[in-house]
């Protein structure tokens, strides 16, 4: 029965006189969302509220989904918008309502009105009492509970009436495209995946950099790193994927550093590297998924020394998460199941048995002297040879 749907929105409504950027922009981001599902619809924005409305037959489940994973939307209400024309009509259409959506007509229920439209001749409680006296009078096994309802009806009374009682939740955040751009450093593994839809929640549209290593990774490596940018893309949109061939640094590094200080020297030209493309796109930062502790590479020590080769922010939206709370999220948003896939990449690759947890940034540096014979070189190629994908959901 549903033709359309109220979006309810949250932190967009305390942006005072910059939030109809904010709401057109949430507007914008549905309208793509939708474009792939079985159906035409409308979106439109009115007195601080969202519409979905669907024009003919669509599919609603298709719909639902692609909803939920909108940032910026806090609820998804599935309602019946019918003329204003009194409250005789109104309990008429309060009635179809709850005939057509509950087929057991014996659980508890609460109105609840809002009267936005104040000329109406009746106040909200006026209204919610008049419409609980006709619920009752027509299912008289129903009965009213106004503090664990199973049934919370709601009435939105605007220059058209809004009647829903079902609020699925949204992801909440903020439209993406309203908080600049970052590149995130992605790999196959788990974090870096939730750092980027978690960055991309705050309204940041990313892009993502990828270090490849064949022979020692696979294109089946590859894939995967694929595969997860375009599940994290069904929330961000579009991604743009630069892939990296990293292998001819990695192996420089692996002859002319000693071993124990491999991990931290190659994390540092892979941000350097990265920074490249974002500077080069416009990027206000870099995203990483790392973890205080959770390897020897992300020690507070390890962090300061890859921190120092950059000139632009590094964010870090993982930095005090545990392990298990970074596979919560992986396994919410679907990028879980492929992060185990058994396709190591370079990262994994090239790791020393006692690599330094606590490096001195100096003498990595001075470690660092001995690729100056061709290590700008190395650099230039991986950028001039990198290979760019735009990945879609």
């Amino acid at each position: 029965m549903y033709q359309a749907f109220l979006i309810k929105y949250g932190e967009i409504g305390i942006k005072g006189k910059n939030r109809h950027v904010f709401e057109d922009a949430l507007v914008l981001q549905i309208s793509h969302a939708l474009k792939p599902v079985d159906g035409e619809f409308e979106v439109t924005k009115e007195q601080g509220r969202i519409y979905v409305t669907a024009e003919g037959d669509f599919d609603y489940e298709e719909t639902v989904t692609a909803l939920t994973r909108v940032f910026g939307i806090v609820g998804i209400c599935p309602m019946v918008q019918v003329e204003e024309n009194g409250i005789e009509q109104l309990e008429k259409d309060v009635l179809a309502f709850l005939n057509s959506v509950y087929p057991e007509k014996n659980q508890s229920f609460k109105v609840q009105t809002k009267r936005a439209k104040k000329s109406y001749p009746m106040d909200s409680m006026e209204i919610n009492a008049r419409l609980g006296e006709c619920i009752l009078d027509a299912f008289p096994d129903m009965r009213v509970d106004v503090h664990d309802p199973q049934i919370l009806l709601h009435v939105e009374i605007r220059n058209k009436v809004n009647i829903y009682s079902e609020i699925i939740p949204g992801p909440g955040g903020m439209p993406v495209g309203t908080a600049g751009k970052a590149m995130l450093l992605l790999s196959g593994g788990i974090d870096s995946p939730v750092a980027g839809y978690m960055i991309a929640k705050r309204g940041v549209t990313i892009e993502a950099t990828y270090f490849h290593a064949p022979p020692y990774t696979s294109e089946r490596a590859k894939q995967k790193v694929v595969d997860l940018a375009r599940i994290v893309a069904r929330y961000s949109g579009p991604i743009k994927l630069n892939i990296v061939n990293f292998t001819d640094i990695q192996m420089y590094i692996y002859d002319k550093c000693p071993h124990d200080e491999l991990t931290i020297i190659m994390r540092r030209y892979m941000m350097k590297i990265a920074e490249h493309f974002a500077k080069e796109d416009h990027c206000l930062g870099l995203i990483t998924g790392e973890s205080i502790g959770q390897v020897a590479s992300q020690t507070m020590q390890s962090l300061a020394a890859t921190n120092e080769v950059c000139t632009l922010p590094v964010y870090r939206p993982l930095i005090a998460f545990d392990k298990n709370d970074i596979i919560a999220v992986s396994e919410k948003i679907d990028t879980y199941e492929t992060s185990i896939l058994p396709f190591e990449d370079c990262c994994t690759i090239f790791v020393a048995k006692h690599p330094v947890t606590k490096p001195n940034v100096n003498i990595i540096k001075r470690s660092e002297r001995n690729l100056k014979e061709k290590i700008d070189e190395l650099v230039h190629t991986a950028i001039e040879t990198v290979e760019t994908v735009l990945v879609e959901a």
